[in-house]
């Protein structure tokens, strides 16, 4: 049987927060897929000392990133395949998606799921506005279920993306 991969945004939340959903999940391993693993607002998840928190919690860390969000507009793929995604940054990162370094990443992920509950992180509390939802599409793709934490309590199992259709090892987005 395949383990679900999680995903969690770590919000305003608290570190202790945050660990009693990680926690409650059963999680395992939590990697990291901020652009930058920092937060200038909230220092607790910066790398180091979200690392060690959870650390002291038994729970790993990994910043993976070839899995961050903030991609530039690519020059290399149609702005058609991913038509779907009016959103700018969604739509570079769909297209991002489609690149080695991302595919690369993503069996990191797969990897480490396969021997352990395993959860992305990124800052954005809700999964339908997160980079995450793309990530999710490629793993729901490879038929690994994705559950998305959403608060204390508060797990979905989470879905395609309407318009995603796999190609190969990608999936473009068409409109």
């Amino acid at each position: 049987m395949t383990n679900p991969v999680y995903t969690v945004g770590h919000s305003t939340r608290t570190i202790d927060e945050f660990a009693k959903l990680l926690i409650a999940a059963e999680i395992c391993t939590l990697v990291d897929v901020r652009s930058s693993p920092s937060s200038h607002r909230f220092p607790h998840f910066n790398r180091e000392p979200l690392s060690d928190a959870l650390e002291s919690l038994q729970i790993g860390y990994v910043y993976c990133a070839a899995l961050g969000g903030h991609r530039g507009k690519s020059k290399m793929i149609a702005q058609e395949i991913n038509a779907f995604w009016e959103n700018q940054s969604f739509h570079n990162y769909a297209d991002y998606a489609m690149s080695e370094a991302f595919l690369a990443g993503l069996e990191r992920i797969i990897e480490t799921s396969q021997h352990e509950l395993t959860a992305i992180m990124c800052a954005e509390a809700v999964w339908w506005r997160c980079h995450r939802r793309i990530i999710a599409d490629y793993l729901i793709s490879r038929q690994i279920p994705v559950r998305h934490i959403l608060g204390p309590g508060k797990i979905v199992e989470a879905q395609m993306t309407l318009s995603a259709e796999r190609r190969g090892a990608v999936i473009s987005y068409p409109a």
